[in-house]
């Protein structure tokens, strides 16, 4: 979950990594550090987010053509100066910066202080550092070697690159369930947790594979081995499909914004080469060399965490209602610990933004032993999910910077929506005439999406009136349902409300007990099949004097006249009505946030992709 950069090459190091910590920040920012090499190594780091890095350093001497820098979210030790990367070895030989968890780090930890070790930090990634230090030391290795034996020696997950002043020419990286690139430059190196930081620079890169180590050196040499069995490797290197004006905010004020105004566009990259109305069809090219496997299947099972796990909701409506399909839907962190029923006749559905989230990764190795068939639906190219799955899709949002996740959803739902499609044509569970009815709509979603962005103004107005409000209730049916729960995840996310998610017929089992004049009650309220329900659903909320908001659809009448603030979103075909209604709660979310003063980008505690568990 932390961010790693890295340079070896003619340039000056530090303004390349302090640029590309600021690219990173958004995968951690509890703490930022730099080591540099210039005959020796000095170390620079800070508690806080990396500008206080740079305001900190910028009084030092920071000349040097070789260094790393990291930005940190916290696992092991709290947020300080000590607990930042990089960390030394101990005769101040080694710096290592770490993205991942050690997580036999307290027996290493006892075994070397037997040996004399003494550790400054909390951290685990102190302990490893210490531990290559020490395995170099006694049996005299070169680096590269010492971090290979050591990392035989752990267990967990991890990305590092290590510099030993020493070996001033190289640079070391590892990776094992997380994720390592290597950008290749003319003449110089870069090493970082994703490309971002790269693009500016080259776009040749090396996406390192699980328990490979790498060596890049200051003459142009580069080596790729196992970490198992020293074996070396061929690299594979890969052209990135990526511009810079895609990591800049573009004259918003915040990447978020940005990225939800992006969704007529991103929606619309999803569908492109997969739809097309005229000629009545929609292929995924990730379905066609899987086809007959996947129409087969017993059942599907979809594993995601956090906002991709809300979209795998949306995903068993439309898979279930169009192809007639069973599917079931499994948060990936608690699949990977039960033993679950799975068998060759299954397709297990992997959904996650970065690619890289440790759990849904582990779900994925799990359904692969027990002989499923594994799809992926991710959005960072080159990505571990991506690389470990039988076949897959990505949705082609582009980067997502903000943490809290909105052109990804669209895209994730927009992706299992033309699955469905495809598979209720191809299984012959739709006729031709409704098959074409639904795709001539679906390619009218993006112009759609647009005219709800348009009211903007009066969303922020709403989000005026219930800023200060402590709480909050979501209420959707069917298909909006999940979007009930994505709605109030993402004001949990960047405003701090305590928010939660309910399908509208249970909020008299139990929410109801909590609804006065204090509690804004967001109620979906676009479904034609259960419009009457969710009519009495919102009379019993004003019975109670709770603030109505309700997302209608447009020329509702009824609704208007019952609801304290009323939105209105395009008609639609209920399947695709996820796609609007979501919309309007993302700048709800984002307004009220904003005017609550906090950080919408970098919300407290949180960061984009999570890569441990």
């Amino acid at each position: 979950m932390c961010g790693i950069v890295a340079y070896i090459g003619p340039k000056e190091a530090y303004p390349l990594l302090m640029k590309g910590l600021q690219r990173l920040e958004y995968r951690g920012y509890d703490s930022a550090g730099v080591a540099l090499f210039n005959g020796d190594i000095r170390v620079y780091k800070k508690k806080g987010k990396v500008q206080e890095l740079a305001d900190y350093v910028s009084t030092l001497s920071y000349e040097g053509t070789m260094g790393i820098g990291h930005t940190r979210w916290a696992t092991h030790g709290e947020p300080d100066d000590i607990n930042a990367h990089p960390h030394f070895s101990g005769n101040r030989r080694l710096v290592l910066v770490h993205n991942g968890i050690i997580e036999n780090y307290d027996v290493l930890k006892k075994a070397l202080e037997k040996e004399g070790h003494h550790f400054e930090s909390q951290t685990d990634t102190e302990v490893l550092v210490h531990l290559i230090e020490e395995i170099q030391t006694r049996e005299n290795l070169p680096l590269e070697e010492a971090v290979r034996v050591a990392l035989t020696r752990v267990v967990g997950a991890y990305a590092i690159v290590v510099m030993d002043k020493q070996e001033p020419g190289k640079l070391v990286g590892a990776r094992k369930a997380s994720p390592l690139v290597i950008g290749i430059g003319e003449g110089e190196y870069f090493l970082a947790s994703d490309a971002t930081p790269l693009i500016e620079h080259t776009k040749k890169v090396i996406y390192l594979n699980d328990q490979e180590i790498a060596v890049v050196e200051r003459n142009g040499d580069l080596q790729i081995k196992k970490i198992d069995s020293n074996e070396v490797q061929t690299p594979f290197i890969h052209e990135l499909d990526m511009e810079i004006e895609a990591l800049e905010k573009g004259g918003y004020d915040y990447f978020m914004l940005k990225e939800i105004y992006e969704q007529p566009d991103t929606i619309a990259d999803a569908m492109r080469g997969r739809i097309n109305p005229r000629e009545n069809w929609v292929r995924l090219g990730g379905l066609e060399k899987i086809y007959e496997q996947i129409a087969n299947a017993q059942r599907f099972i979809i594993a995601a965490c956090g906002t991709s796990w809300h979209s795998g909701l949306i995903g068993e409506y439309l898979i279930e209602d169009l192809a007639r399909i069973p599917v079931e839907v499994e948060y990936a962190s608690e699949l990977r610990y039960r033993n679950p029923i799975i068998t060759d006749k299954d397709v297990v559905i992997a959904i996650s933004q970065s690619g890289e989230t440790a759990d849904t990764l582990a779900a994925v190795e799990l359904a692969k032993e027990k002989g499923a068939l594994v799809y992926g639906i991710v959005n960072v190219v080159g990505s571990s999910i991506a690389r470990a799955t039988d076949s897959g899709s990505y949705i082609h949002a582009g980067p997502e910077i903000g943490v809290a996740s909105t052109k990804a959803f669209t895209g994730q739902v927009t992706l299992l929506t033309l699955m469905a499609l495809d598979l209720a044509q191809r299984r012959g569970e739709i006729s031709e005439t409704r098959f074409q009815e639904l795709l001539t709509e679906f390619k009218n979603i993006p112009d759609k999406v647009q005219k709800v962005l348009e009211k903007n103004q009066q969303i922020k107005y709403i989000a005026g009136e219930i800023q200060d409000k402590p709480n909050a209730l979501y209420l959707g049916r069917g298909y909006n349902f999940p979007v009930a729960l994505e709605g109030a995840l993402k004001l949990k996310e960047i405003s701090y409300i305590h928010a939660e998610g309910y399908p509208a017929a249970e909020m008299k089992h139990g929410p109801i007990a909590l609804i006065d004049e204090q509690m804004p009650v967001i109620v979906i309220a676009t479904n034609r099949s259960a419009y009457d329900k969710i009519v009495s659903n919102i009379q019993e909320v004003k019975a109670r004097k709770g603030i109505v908001i309700a997302i209608v659809t447009e020329g509702d009448e009824t609704i208007s006249h019952i609801a304290d603030h009323t939105i209105e979103i395009p008609d639609t075909e209920e399947p695709f009505t996820p796609l609007l209604s979501v919309i309007p709660l993302q700048l709800l979310s984002y307004y009220i946030a904003v005017m609550r003063g906090c950080n919408v980008d970098q919300p407290r505690n949180l960061a984009k992709s999570v890569t441990v568990e």
